[in-house]
């Protein structure tokens, strides 16, 4: 009987046992087909919505740049001093004028098509500059802007305005920008039969800012209009897609592609192509934004339309970001083969191996899925044994190398968006006080210098001046951490400028006696912003000094670790940072020194420095011992990319 039942009841055993493993396989493979196909539908969603909120950024760092070069120059006293001059006939006033706005757009760090236009009370521009597409300066004098809606309603209501304007041809002639404004029209499936604007083709869409100028009297006597033409202009959309990692970008003007780097059939951008009725519908007649697949030019794509705004609220065009629909499909069909050809594999060999080594493998596996469990529920600690040097081994391995990278990831991500949430606070605070603040002042010093006083009156003046000085430096600082500065990479002998930091820094009173100990190794020239990385450095070695009391030792240590990595070291021998307060010293606002001392911005502002230098910077300290800040930096942080602004 049991040679009988022998082989039979094997080879039962082992159909059956198969059979369930290849249900098992086969089951798993199809529910991991779907969660994948599901995975990726919200990797779409995810990737789009992530691309759009990357691209608002940069679309209003233009227009806050915009924005700040028309202030600037609205309340450069040497201008409207200058323009009052020059309109009772004054040319030496007029070459003043000129050399003002000459500099102010030199050191603007504006790129692409603008213009600076200072117009008089009557909306004539008095002197203006242009830089078109070409990058050749045009200067502009005669014609008048007073019919523009932004510039008139500026003049009238004696306040800024600023938008996303549309500018007619009219107006981009007088200013040498009416040719590279005109854009034909072209025939594009699935659009409107008719244009949303009845001047797309020969209108300019542009960011505007326009502030009213005064003299002395609080009279306008003129304004400046400043702007950025989308026109056949793409270092926005470009920008955004070679920074972000923004697949497609574009720039609409009502329906038209005025802006974009999304390829026609011939590999061309598609300047002059139009939205589709359905995009239409809903972001331009409704001014909703929408999203989902969409046709774009000739295929689908994931996409997010954002409406545009002018001044006044009206819609006049449109923000878009994309990716090919194509891309995930194939995406798709490639991981179900993929998945289709390890089921048939998996079936075959669980065939051939389950039985001798059934329990070898469900051991370990049932060890992964319960680790990968706890780590979906957020148990970062969970670890597995890894046993031997096996496949299996080195899986545990691997896991457990994962979960370290995840910890890492997962609170670096939350610093750094900790780090957004409050640069968008203090953006929004600083804006708000700062103009109030330089009144205050401003008043105050003109009661104390041309007011008959006496010396108690003068005490109390000098204190209003000096703590609104204070706070205009807080104010300062919240910009200067909220603000999403660019890197201006230049070659930099960091040797050379932490010689300089410790010449400056030295002069003060707090390091007379202090010990400084310079060891520099030989460093290769990086590529880096010299003048943030100055604000890293000086910061460091003021707050070492301030540790230590002024006395005891600083000294800063420069190696090259490899070709493609130097490191940059800042010890001092201070009072040490308590092991509980280590994990905050990056973290904005939070400070040790007493009050009115410090801001709390400054590491921050360091770390979000080092950090677009694709830098990493840390922090050991032991109390009484003294701290160590260690700086990382590359070489090379930008290959492949233009970083100049």
């Amino acid at each position: 009987m049991s040679r009988l039942f022998g082989g039979r009841l094997q080879i039962v055993l082992i159909a059956s046992f198969s059979l369930i493993a290849a249900l098992t396989v086969g089951l798993n493979a199809l529910a991991i087909s779907r969660v994948i196909e599901n995975y990726l539908e919200q990797a779409q969603d995810r990737r789009v919505a992530r691309d759009m909120e990357l691209a608002n950024a940069f679309y209003q760092l233009k227009q806050d740049k915009v924005d700040g070069l028309a202030q600037r120059i609205a309340l450069d006293t040497v201008i409207s001093d200058d323009l009052r001059r020059s309109m009772d006939g004054d040319e030496v006033a007029f070459g003043e004028t000129e050399k003002s706005t000459n500099w102010h757009a030199s050191v603007s760090n504006m790129v692409g098509t603008y213009w600076i236009n200072i117009l008089d009370r009557d909306g004539e521009i008095f002197y203006g500059i242009t830089v078109p597409s070409s990058g050749e300066v045009q200067i502009v004098r005669g014609g008048s802007w007073a019919k523009l809606p932004i510039v008139a309603d500026s003049l009238a209501a004696r306040d800024q305005r600023s938008g996303t304007e549309v500018i007619p041809v009219e107006f981009l002639s007088l200013i040498g920008l009416g040719e590279q404004a005109r854009i034909r029209i072209k025939d594009t499936p699935r659009a409107a039969p008719e244009p949303f604007d009845d001047r797309e083709g020969t209108a300019g869409l542009a960011v505007v800012s326009v502030n009213p100028l005064e003299n002395q009297d609080r009279d306008v006597i003129g304004a400046v209009v400043v702007g950025h033409l989308f026109n056949n202009d793409f270092t926005l959309v470009d920008r955004i897609r070679e920074v972000a990692g923004v697949d497609t970008v574009t720039i609409f003007f009502g329906d038209l592609r005025v802006s974009t780097n999304v390829p026609d059939e011939q590999g061309e951008r598609a300047v002059g192509t139009l939205v589709s009725q359905e995009v239409r519908d809903v972001v331009l007649e409704q001014g909703l934004p929408y999203k989902g697949e969409a046709f774009v030019v000739n295929e689908l794509f994931i996409t997010r339309y954002e409406p545009l705004r002018n001044y006044a609220h009206e819609v006049v065009g449109s923000l878009y970001v994309g990716a090919r629909l194509s891309t995930f499909q194939q995406l798709v069909q490639d991981v179900i083969g993929q998945v289709g050809i390890v089921t048939l594999v998996s079936i075959l060999l669980a065939i051939l191996i389950a039985i001798p080594i059934a329990h070898l493998i469900t051991r370990p596996i049932s060890a992964l899925m319960d680790a990968t469990r706890r780590l979906a529920e957020g148990d970062m600690t969970v670890r597995v044994d890894a046993v031997g040097r096996g496949e299996l081994a080195v899986l545990s391995r691997s896991f457990n190398s994962m979960v370290d990278t995840l910890h890492a990831t997962q609170q670096e991500l939350l610093h750094k968006e900790k780090l957004a949430s409050m640069g968008q606070l203090s953006a929004g605070v600083a804006h708000e006080i700062n103009n109030p603040l330089g009144t205050i002042q401003l008043l105050a010093g003109v009661l104390r210098d041309e007011t008959a006083l006496n010396e108690t009156q003068r005490e109390d003046l000098e204190m209003i001046i000096n703590e609104t000085t204070r706070c205009k430096r807080i104010v300062s600082d919240l910009l200067n951490f909220a603000r999403q500065q660019e890197v201006l990479a230049q070659p930099t002998d960091l040797n050379a400028m932490l010689d300089d930091v410790l010449d400056t820094a030295s002069i003060l009173p707090i390091f007379d006696k202090i010990e400084i100990v310079r060891d520099y190794g030989e460093l290769p020239v990086v590529q880096a912003d010299p003048s943030q990385l100055r604000q890293v450095f000086t910061n460091l070695v003021r707050n070492a000094a301030e540790a230590m009391n002024g006395y005891g030792t600083l000294r800063l240590e420069t190696r090259k670790v490899d070709d493609q990595w130097v490191e940059v070291r800042v010890e001092d021998t201070g009072v040490g940072i308590p092991s509980v307060n280590q994990a905050k010293v990056f973290t904005p606002f939070f400070t040790t020194k007493s009050h009115g001392k410090g801001t709390g911005l400054g590491l921050s502002i360091a770390y979000g420095i080092v950090k677009m230098h694709r830098g990493q910077i840390s922090v050991k300290s032991a109390e009484g011992e003294g701290t160590t800040f260690t700086i990382l930096l590359p070489v090379q942080p930008f290959r492949g990319s233009n970083d100049s602004g």
